[in-house]
C-alpha cells in the first residue's frame, strides 16, 4: 500500500510546535489522535474517506511524530489540557474526537474534563480501560534496558509494529522505513521513554491513573462508538466490553481479522462504521 500523505502544517500550542494535517472543508470537525510511538500517518487510510463529509484534523501528539519532543513527568495531566489548547489555537469550539490506543486514553480524559467541547467520541482499541499492557512495554519502562531496547533500527521498528497487526504482511517497506526515520529524529527516543515511564512501570500501568479514568466513565455525555480489533494483542476484548457497559450512550463494533490497528488493517470496514456513526 502506498503511503497517503497530506500537507504538513504547524501551529504553536503554548510553546510546543505542533504538526497537524487539516483535510476537508465542509461539515463538522473530527479530530484524530494517534497512539503510542506512531503519528498522523497511522490515519492515512481513513482521512480521505472521512474528509468527504467532515473536516478532519489530525495532529502529532507532543513527543511523537514531528511535533516538538517533550519530557513530561505527568503526561496524563498535561495532555487533555494540550488538546483543549490545540483546539483553541485553531478556533475549534467543539469537535468529535477519535483516538486509538494511547490516543483513546487521551480522548477519554478529554471527554471527562471538557464535556462541552466534545460532540461525539470514537474509541479505537483504547488505552485507559484496564491494567493489561503488553509485557514488552513494561520491560521498556526499566532504566537502561529501555534505552537499549528502543535504540532506533529498522529491526526495532518492525518488532514494534508487528504485534499491532493481525497480518504482518501489511507492514511493507514504506511504513517500516517511515517509522524508522521518525524514531531516529533527535530527542525522539528520550520523549518516547519519558512518556511511557510517566504512565507505567515494570508491573504495568499505574493503577490510580487507570482507576481515575474508569471511575469517571459514567460521566461521559457524548455519544460514543467503541471499535476493537478482534485479535488485539495489546488490549484484550474485555476492555471493550467494559467500556460498552460503563459509558452511558455507547455502541461497540468488533472488527474481525484485525489486531490493535483496525483503522489501518481493515480500513474500508472501519471507515464505513465510523461514517455511519458520525452521520447518525
Amino acid at each position: 500500500m502506498a503511503m497517503m500523505l497530506y500537507k504538513d502544517q504547524y501551529i504553536k500550542v503554548g510553546d510546543i510546535n505542533t504538526r497537524y494535517w487539516s483535510v476537508g472543508e465542509k461539515g463538522k470537525i473530527i479530530i484524530l489522535i494517534h497512539g503510542f510511538g506512531t503519528s498522523v500517518e497511522i490515519w492515512q487510510h481513513n482521512i480521505g474517506v472521512l474528509s468527504k463529509d467532515y473536516k478532519v484534523v489530525a495532529f502529532d501528539i507532543p513527543g511523537f511524530g514531528r511535533s516538538d519532543k517533550i519530557q513530561h513527568p505527568d503526561f496524563f495531566t498535561f495532555i487533555p489540557r494540550f488538546v483543549s489548547d490545540f483546539m483553541d489555537a485553531l478556533n475549534i469550539e467543539k469537535a468529535s474526537l477519535m483516538g486509538i490506543s494511547l490516543g483513546g486514553a487521551i480522548s477519554l480524559k478529554f471527554a471527562i474534563q471538557y464535556p462541552n467541547k466534545i460532540d461525539k467520541l470514537i474509541l479505537v482499541d483504547s488505552g485507559g480501560l484496564g491494567t493489561d499492557l503488553p509485557f514488552s512495554m513494561c520491560v521498556v519502562s526499566l532504566p537502561i534496558v529501555g534505552e537499549l531496547l528502543t535504540r532506533p533500527s529498522r529491526k526495532m521498528t518492525y518488532e514494534f509494529l508487528k504485534p499491532l497487526v493481525f497480518d504482518p504482511k501489511i507492514l511493507d517497506e514504506a511504513i517500516i522505513d517511515f517509522y524508522y526515520k521518525l524514531s531516529s529524529l533527535p530527542g525522539a527516543q528520550k520523549s518516547l521513554l519519558s512518556i511511557l515511564r510517566s504512565f507505567c512501570n515494570i508491573f504495568g500501568p499505574y493503577k490510580d491513573m487507570i482507576h481515575q479514568i474508569k471511575s469517571s466513565l459514567y460521566q461521559i455525555s457524548a455519544p460514543t462508538l467503541i471499535i476493537w480489533g478482534k485479535y488485539d494483542a495489546s488490549f484484550p476484548l474485555s476492555h471493550a466490553y467494559y467500556a460498552k457497559e460503563k459509558i452511558p450512550n455507547s455502541k461497540l463494533h468488533i472488527i474481525d481479522q484485525s489486531g490493535h490497528l483496525p483503522n489501518f488493517e481493515k480500513s474500508e470496514e472501519f471507515n464505513q462504521i465510523v461514517l455511519n456513526f458520525l452521520n447518525d
